[in-house]
C-alpha cells in the first residue's frame, strides 16, 4: 500500500480541491468497495504466498497492473505519454518506497504472519507518516496524533509479547513493521520533494512499473527464481493473484480516485480503520486464523490508534496529505497502505 498518490499507490489531493457532486448512494457504494477490497486484499497476499515466492509474486502483480494502466493512461489522453526524466526519477524512488519496500515486505512477512495481524500492523502507517515528518520535515505533532501514536506502540506491544499461547514470528513481524515504515518515507517523498506526473493513473502507473521491476530483483537477489515452479503453483495461489491485479489494483484504485474527487477527504479516510477489521474477519473465517482475546484487545487498541491518528491530522488541517492506500496516512491528504494498493 497515492500513493497513493497520483502516484503509484498514493494518489493526494489538496484541502483547497473542490469536492464534485456525487450522488450518495454511489459515494457509499464506492466507499463500500474500498472498505472490503483493500481490506481482503491482505487475505489475497496470504493465499498467494503460500506456493508463490513472495517478491516474485508482488512483482508479477505491479508489472501487469502498470503496464495496464500506463496502456490506459495512453489511450485516455490519445497519445503516447513522455513523462520526463525527472518524473520517471521521482518516480522511480517512491515506486521503490512504496512498492518495493512497502508491498515487499508485505507479502513476505505474510508467509509466517497471519493476514489479520499483517493488516493489523501495516494500519499504523500514519503513525510513521506522523513520526517521519516531524523527524525529517518538522511538521508539527498534533496532541491528538501524539496520543495515537502511544496508543498504537503499545497494540504493537500486545501482539508482539510471546505468551503461552503462542507468539508472532519475529521476522515477519520485523518485516511487517519495517514495511509502513517504507510506505510512510515513500508517501512523504512523493508529498513533499517529489515531481510527478499530473494525472494520477500515470504516476502511479509509473510507480508500479519501476516498484515491480525492484521487486522483481529482490526476488532474483534472495534466490526466488530457483523457487518458482510454476507446475508448483496452486490454482488457488493463482486465483488470489488474480484477485490482486483486477480487484485489489484496478477497481479498487479507480473507486479510490473517483472518491477523492467526489467525497471529504474524512470520510474516505475511514477506510484506515476499516480495512484491518475486514482483513481479521475475513482471516479468522476463511482461512481459520486463530483469534485469541490478546489480539482482539491488540486490534481495539490499534484500530483506535489510528482513528486519533487521522482525526487529529484532520483537525489540524495541514495543507497537503499524502493518500494511502493508500488514505492510511496523512498530512491532508490520504495514503494507501502497503496491501491496499
Amino acid at each position: 500500500m497515492r500513493s497513493s498518490s497520483a502516484a503509484a499507490p498514493v494518489a493526494a489531493r489538496s484541502t483547497q480541491d473542490p469536492v464534485r457532486a456525487a450522488a450518495p448512494l454511489a459515494v457509499g457504494a464506492a466507499l463500500l468497495a474500498i472498505y472490503f477490497i483493500w481490506g481482503s486484499t491482505y487475505l489475497g497476499i496470504r493465499i498467494a504466498v503460500e506456493t508463490i515466492p513472495p517478491f516474485l509474486m508482488a512483482s508479477i502483480r505491479f508489472l501487469i497492473a502498470g503496464a495496464a494502466l500506463y496502456l490506459w493512461s495512453c489511450v485516455r489522453a490519445g497519445t503516447i505519454l513522455r513523462p520526463t526524466r525527472r518524473e520517471w526519477r521521482d518516480s522511480a524512488i517512491v515506486g521503490a518506497a512504496l512498492l518495493g519496500g512497502g508491498m515487499g515486505l508485505v507479502a513476505w512477512g505474510e508467509q509466517t504472519v497471519s493476514s489479520g495481524i499483517a493488516a493489523l500492523l501495516v494500519a499504523l502507517m500514519p503513525a510513521w507518516v506522523a513520526i517521519f515528518g516531524r523527524v525529517i520535515f518538522g511538521d508539527r505533532l498534533p496532541r491528538l496524533v501524539s496520543l495515537g501514536i502511544a496508543v498504537g506502540l503499545v497494540g504493537v506491544a500486545l501482539l508482539a509479547w510471546p505468551t503461552d499461547s503462542g507468539r508472532v514470528d519475529p521476522a515477519g513481524l520485523i518485516a511487517l513493521l519495517i514495511s509502513p515504515m517504507s510506505w510512510a518515507l515513500g508517501s512523504l517523498y512523493s508529498a513533499k520533494r517529489a515531481q510527478l506526473p499530473s494525472l494520477p493513473l500515470l504516476a502511479t502507473a509509473m510507480q508500479m512499473l519501476v516498484g515491480g521491476a525492484v521487486l522483481g530483483v529482490a526476488g532474483a537477489l534472495t534466490g526466488e527464481l530457483g523457487q518458482l515452479h510454476l507446475d508448483a503453483i496452486s490454482g488457488d495461489s493463482l486465483a488470489a493473484l488474480t484477485y490482486l491485479v483486477l480487484i485489489g489494483s484496478f477497481i479498487g484504485y479507480t473507486c479510490y480516485v473517483w472518491l477523492l474527487r467526489s467525497a471529504p477527504l474524512a470520510l474516505i479516510s475511514t477506510y484506515a480503520y476499516v480495512n484491518p477489521v475486514v482483513a481479521f474477519i475475513l482471516g479468522a473465517v476463511i482461512l481459520s486464523e486463530p483469534i485469541t482475546p490478546r489480539t482482539l484487545l491488540a486490534s481495539a487498541v490499534i484500530v483506535g490508534a489510528v482513528a486519533l491518528i487521522v482525526t487529529g491530522r484532520a483537525i489540524a488541517r495541514p495543507t497537503r496529505a499524502a493518500g494511502t492506500a493508500i488514505a492510511t496516512t496523512e498530512s491532508t491528504a490520504i495514503t494507501i497502505a502497503p496491501g491496499d494498493a
